[in-house]
């Protein structure tokens, strides 16, 4: 189960909203307890249990210039997929409830950041409608104790739980490391262009008046 807090709206007149979220999701495999400030300029900690998966929130939050604490524990006894995908649930869910309404931000975002030999693509839409396109093929499974596939859970769980249009796209690349890496600062810097307030935007970027399933 799942409880969050959000703190959204303006601070005061002719200041920035403040958006940002806590949830805490506990189940019998996991405790989840995460904390995003979508503006909060690359501050960070985290500890989830699963050293590769700190590396790639800490990439995520450096680069999309987020505040973020995630605390996590699982039963990574049997293997790291409960944690991997909570924490993208967890971290989907803060998204959403960050966001609000939506109103003024630009909506759509895509990046392509390379790695080394590595090129990966992605675009997001919060459209309120979860759908994930996740092309990425790798001979290499593991990178160290971490599975690669697991990038692929956490990819669908966020955007799942964000409601969130996701297309993750491997353009080419070796090394699993420098890949999943690659991934997540494309993901990093597509979130912050579609979380963006564009002050060109009146009210809701949608015909329909509202993003949502």
């Amino acid at each position: 189960m799942a409880s969050t807090k959000k703190k959204s709206g303006a601070k005061a007149a002719g200041q920035l909203p403040v958006r940002s979220a806590s949830v805490v999701r506990d189940t019998k495999e996991t405790s989840i307890r995460v904390s995003l400030e979508i503006d909060g300029g690359r501050r960070y900690e985290i500890d989830t249990g699963v050293p590769f998966l700190d590396h790639m929130l800490e990439t995520l939050a450096r680069h999309g210039f987020l505040g973020l604490e995630v605390e996590a524990r699982g039963d990574t006894h049997v293997d790291d997929h409960h944690t991997v995908e909570d924490v993208g649930l967890a971290l989907g869910q803060a998204f959403k409830e960050a966001l609000g309404d939506k109103q003024g931000i630009a909506r759509f975002g895509h990046f392509e950041a390379p790695l080394d030999e590595a090129l990966a693509a992605v675009t997001v839409d919060l459209s309120g409608r979860p759908y994930l396109v996740y092309d990425v093929e790798l001979k290499q499974q593991r990178v160290g104790a971490f599975d690669v596939e697991l990038g692929h859970d956490f990819m669908q769980a966020l955007a799942t739980a964000a409601g969130m249009n996701l297309h993750v796209n491997l353009r080419y690349g070796r090394n699993p490391h420098h890949v999943l890496e690659a991934m997540f600062k494309a993901l990093a810097k597509a979130l912050a262009m579609a979380c963006a307030l564009d002050p060109r935007v009146s009210g809701v970027p949608s015909t329909k008046g509202k993003l949502e399933g």
